[in-house]
């Protein structure tokens, strides 16, 4: 098993920032990527950011150049930075952590994200 704890998150002004985090505890040696994804009210969770063990990054279209995302395989952590929030970027955010052995996925509590105009 593998547990996620976020943190961060809350209300900010559109064009402010936040940054959230997470922390993974448990089997963390079958993780092979980490990232965010993100769930408004009426629609699908999305892909917010993800990157692999060795680094590889993709990011939504939506949040390029304006979110980064960066991670700590030592301490098996997960950052996201957002800047230049906008109203549309409010929704829970969750943290996400692919794990093999067996292929699992593994998801936070979520964390709300609300910006407003």
């Amino acid at each position: 098993q593998v547990q996620l704890v976020e943190s961060g998150g809350g209300l900010v002004q559109a064009g402010g920032s936040l940054r959230l985090s997470c922390a993974a505890s448990g089997s963390t040696f079958r993780i092979v990527a980490m990232g965010w994804y993100r769930q408004a009210p009426g629609k699908q969770r999305e892909l917010v950011a993800r990157v692999t063990n060795g680094g590889s990054i993709n990011y939504a279209d939506s949040v390029k150049g304006r979110f980064t995302t960066s991670r700590d395989n030592a301490k098996n952590m997960v950052d996201l930075q957002m800047d230049s929030l906008k109203p549309e970027d409010t929704a829970v955010y969750y943290c996400n952590a692919d794990a093999v052995n067996p292929r699992v996925s593994y998801w936070g509590q979520g964390t709300q994200v609300t910006v407003s105009s």
